[in-house]
């Protein structure tokens, strides 16, 4: 914990440096980068550590948004309440969600998670007197006052973003290295001999997914105050597939390439639109490039580096990765064949 300390305030110096040098865009896009890290460190906990696929994420991050902002609107709390109330209803929502997961695998559950997925955002259609419909719903969201008048919004903004950011990967980080986190790890591996040692399977599935949604409700809560704005066209079936590439490219059960994987998907999309734009490309078609550019970005990363960025970068500095099933799955006791060789002897 000592070098995710350290790792953690290195990036919070660079990022505070950064949004005070660099202009109010620069300042969004670190608070963009920030929010998409949370997301991708609750999906890489979900299907790196636990071995189980979502292609719905958006949803969860939708339920942290419209909770926010209707928090904010008809209570007027504080948004440090209104953040931890909207990851705790996200959290209930991801345990209703797992424990139907829980009976899934495989294709399964990636159908399932799909269709919910494309299904929640168009109930803010269904009530538009709550959820606002396709205009959404505004959030009022200021720089407190000690700060000054003249503070710039988007710093502060790119503030809340990071440090609720960094917070998450710690405790997602000690979380993976706990006895929880071997669990996961036994339970993606085999199912069957993590039963047999006593591990609850379907708890710990129920538990990943329930961790998983609380940081993507995080996500869609710092989304919400950042853009100002909640609507369905934020939380469609795209984001989802975007929460879990830039999973995969970062190095899928990572949390460092969680950071690699925001960076990739938040500082390439406005470099290719503006490409597309300068050759007289339509709004339509420029809007659907930078998801081809995720595809073949994807491609391009798993055919040089297959453990992703952070792999790539472990490598390169010569730390080398330690394969994740060696990372004591078993917790204090050996693996089966080891304890069925010693019986016989």
């Amino acid at each position: 914990m000592r070098r995710v300390l350290a790792g953690i305030v290195i990036v919070a110096v660079i990022a505070v440096f950064l949004s005070i040098k660099l202009n109010a865009f620069r300042d969004y896009q670190i608070a963009e980068i920030a929010t998409y890290t949370t997301a991708v460190a609750g999906l890489t906990v979900l299907t790196g550590l636990s071995g189980q696929i979502s292609l719905g994420h958006g949803a969860f991050m939708a339920i942290g948004a419209y909770a926010t902002a209707l928090l904010l609107l008809h209570l007027g709390w504080p948004y440090y309440v209104v953040l931890l109330l909207s990851a705790a209803i996200t959290a209930l929502a991801g345990a209703v969600v797992g424990v139907a997961a829980a009976r899934l695998s495989g294709p399964y559950l990636a159908g399932a998670t799909l269709m919910l997925g494309v299904a929640l955002p168009s109930i803010a259609d269904a009530y538009p007197g709550t959820f606002g419909g396709d205009q959404g719903l505004t959030v009022a969201f200021t720089a407190p006052g000690f700060l000054g008048a003249n503070f710039p919004q988007t710093r502060w903004q790119a503030w809340v973003a990071t440090a609720t950011g960094l917070v998450t990967l710690t405790l997602l980080a000690s979380l993976s290295r706990s006895r929880i986190g071997r669990n996961w790890r036994a339970v993606r591996d085999d199912e069957v001999a993590a039963a047999v040692a006593g591990i609850d399977v379907a708890r710990a599935r129920v538990l990943a997914f329930v961790v998983s949604a609380a940081c993507a409700g995080l996500a869609g809560s710092l989304l919400a105050v950042i853009t100002a704005l909640v609507a369905p066209g934020a939380f469609t079936l795209t984001l989802s597939i975007t929460l879990l590439t830039a999973a995969v490219i970062g190095g899928l059960g990572t949390l460092p390439g969680a950071i690699w994987g925001a960076l990739v998907i938040v500082l390439v999309q406005p470099y290719i639109t503006n490409l597309a734009n300068s050759h007289g490309l339509s709004s339509t078609t420029s809007a659907n490039i930078p998801i081809a550019a995720y595809g073949l970005i994807l491609i391009l990363i798993m055919l040089a580096f297959p453990q992703g960025l952070q792999g790539a970068l472990s490598r390169l500095l010569g730390f080398g990765l330690v394969p994740l099933k060696s990372e004591g799955v078993w917790g204090r006791h050996p693996p089966l064949k080891e304890r069925d060789t010693s019986e016989r002897t």
